[in-house]
């Protein structure tokens, strides 16, 4: 017994020590960003454009063009995404095909967002000749957190109790009636939870945008989804690489906007979860 309590104990401190490391670079990153950007957020440097070589100025059109980029993936990615999840927990047969489906959409969810642009650069931009644009930009990226919001509506459709689906198909209801209202009640916390954390990725992704959307400088908002549009991501890349001598504040503090819109979503999914969670009767 004395044994077994003094093994708890160093796991535990092991584990803790373990968290420590984890936790402690993430904090510091945040906190250099917050103090040396923090100067530089203000109303003016949220709502106007760039200006003098985006040396001065504000980020306005890139932070509404990482909203547009945002709201247009999810708009395209979360149907089919949630749809492809349902049909793989509640309609494939467990054979060879599913399961080599299964490991290839695992697998395409640790394709390195890079090839992601490539591949939206030859699809998209070139072959269908949709032109470096939002339209491109966001099918990128919808494509890119695909795998992530199939993943999650399987894993979070599969915890519900088979149960539940059982007592739903004595009483008369159809398959889809059974998923619609005794499954996806249960399941929509892990579903939420998982597509907002897919869509807070690809917030802040750089490559896929390079190649399908970015502009380098268009101090102007885009009047189609077949327009070019700053993005912060990419906004940050090139003030931090490409702009001599501009001020460090507006290089963290775009960083620290881009963080703060990151957070918020993630922010705003575990609440969503909580409460939902809440509200489960099992």
């Amino acid at each position: 017994m004395f044994n077994t309590k003094i093994s708890q104990k160093i796991a535990f401190a092991v584990l803790f020590v373990s968290t420590l490391i984890t936790i402690i670079p993430v904090l510091i990153i945040i906190a250099i960003i917050i103090k040396n950007g923090i100067t530089a957020i203000s109303w003016q440097f949220l709502t106007t454009a760039p200006s003098n070589g985006m040396r001065s100025g504000g980020i306005f059109p890139a932070i509404v063009g990482t909203f547009y980029l945002a709201l247009g993936a999810s708009a395209i990615s979360l149907p089919l995404g949630i749809l492809g999840g349902i049909y793989l927990s509640e309609y494939s047969k467990n054979n060879y095909f599913t399961r080599i489906l299964k490991l290839g959409i695992v697998n395409l969810a640790g394709v390195p967002s890079i090839v992601y642009g490539l591949f939206g650069l030859s699809l998209f931009v070139i072959s269908l000749k949709l032109g470096v644009s939002i339209v491109s930009g966001c099918l990128t990226l919808a494509i890119m957190s695909l795998p992530s919001i199939i993943t999650a509506t399987e894993t979070a459709m599969s915890s519900v109790p088979r149960s539940f689906r059982e007592v739903s198909l004595s009483l008369g209801a159809t398959k889809w009636q059974t998923i619609r209202y005794a499954v996806l009640p249960h399941a929509s916390p892990g579903i939420i939870t998982g597509t907002l954390l897919s869509n807070a990725r690809i917030t802040g992704e750089t490559a896929p945008i390079l190649f399908t959307v970015a502009a380098f400088y268009l101090p102007q908002l885009p009047n189609s989804v077949f327009d070019q549009v700053m993005a912060l991501p990419y906004h940050l890349y090139v003030i931090s690489t490409q702009i001599p001598g501009i001020s460090k504040s507006v290089t963290y503090g775009t960083a620290l906007v881009l963080i703060v819109f990151t957070l918020s979503l993630n922010l705003f999914g575990i609440i969503v979860r909580t409460y939902l969670r809440r509200q489960k009767k099992w």
